[in-house]
């Protein structure tokens, strides 16, 4: 899953908030560095990703991509379920989406003073372009495909994803539909808030 869904899953608690976003950027020892709530939203973060990976139908939505993506057909399933949860919303939060997204980027920006670097830095692109809200548009989509796209090492073609999620849209989302509910039951059955 992708930040959207990340922040999601992590519930209310600003330590879980803060680690599911940092996840990706802690590295070894590094982790002992944070309380224990920021450690285990990191952990929360890592076990999200290891069940998407190893669900079957997330594996469906990547095989229809890897021909074209190759191994970037994972990170762009999870940028398309993040558009779907954003796109339906309404279906999964009581909140309002435009309040959501404010409020995880304030509980972030309270710990700007630990942040790794590359998540101080991400953070700051994500709010000024609003990547959390815009995840709902092609447009947004869009955009965030072809700065992915321009940060990876190898060609990726990201800057096409678009096109293939509007092609496959209904395929893509009732993939989405499947999944997310399993990933919800997961997290509420194997983390306490």
């Amino acid at each position: 899953m992708n930040y959207l869904a990340h922040l999601f899953l992590a519930g209310t608690d600003p330590e879980m908030i803060l680690g599911n976003f940092i996840a990706d950027h802690v590295k070894g020892s590094d982790v002992l560095k944070y309380s224990a709530n920021i450690r285990k939203g990191i952990s929360m973060h890592r076990a999200i990703d290891t069940f998407t990976d190893q669900h079957p139908v997330v594996k469906e939505s990547i095989a229809r991509l890897r021909a074209d993506f190759r191994k970037y057909a994972g990170v762009i399933v999870d940028m398309y379920y993040d558009h779907y949860l954003s796109a339906h919303w309404d279906e999964y939060s009581d909140q309002d989406l435009p309040d959501f997204t404010k409020t995880r980027y304030d509980i972030l920006n309270t710990f700007k003073v630990i942040l790794p670097e590359r998540s101080a830095r991400l953070l700051f692109y994500m709010e000024k372009q609003n990547w959390l809200l815009s995840y709902g548009s092609f447009d947004g989509m869009q955009q965030a495909f072809n700065g992915m796209s321009r940060r990876t090492t190898f060609v990726s073609n990201m800057e096409l994803a678009v096109v293939n999620l509007k092609a496959g849209y209904p395929e893509f989302q009732q993939e989405f539909r499947q999944f997310f509910p399993d990933l919800q039951t997961y997290v509420q059955n194997n983390f306490e808030f």
